[in-house]
C-alpha cells in the first residue's frame, strides 16, 4: 500500500479553518473596528507593544502560525474550489499552491526571527 502525503496538507487545512474561524474575526475586529473607532483603548495597539509582542518568543509563535495555517487553509480550499468547479489540476498546480503556503511560511518566519 502506497503511503499518502494527504493526512498532513489536510491537518494544515483543518487548523488553519479552525483558526480562521476562532481567531480571524477576533483580529479583524479589533485592528479594523475596535481600535480605529475607539471601542478600545488607542493603547492597545500602540507600536511598543505590538513590537514588544512580536519580539516575544510566544508573539512570534502566534505570528507565525496564524500567518502560517491561513495560509495552508486559503491554498488547499482554492485547489479544492478548483476540483469543484470541474477544472481539475495535475501535481503541478497542487504543487504550486502548497509552495505557495511553504513558500509565505518560511518568509513568515524569517521575517518574525529579524524583528
Amino acid at each position: 500500500m502506497k503511503r499518502s502525503n494527504k493526512p498532513i496538507f489536510w491537518a494544515l487545512f483543518g487548523a488553519g479553518g479552525m483558526l480562521s474561524a476562532l481567531v480571524g474575526p477576533m483580529l479583524i475586529f479589533i485592528t479594523g473596528l475596535a481600535v480605529p473607532l475607539g471601542w478600545l483603548d488607542r493603547e492597545t495597539m500602540r507600536y511598543e507593544r505590538v513590537l514588544a509582542f512580536a519580539q516575544s518568543g510566544a508573539g512570534k509563535l502566534a505570528i507565525v502560525a496564524v500567518i502560517s495555517l491561513f495560509l495552508f487553509h486559503g491554498c488547499h480550499r482554492m485547489y479544492h474550489c478548483l476540483h469543484d468547479f470541474g477544472i481539475h489540476v495535475g501535481r503541478g498546480l497542487k504543487a504550486a499552491f502548497h509552495g505557495f503556503a511553504a513558500a509565505g511560511t518560511v518568509a513568515a518566519i524569517v521575517l518574525v526571527l529579524a524583528v
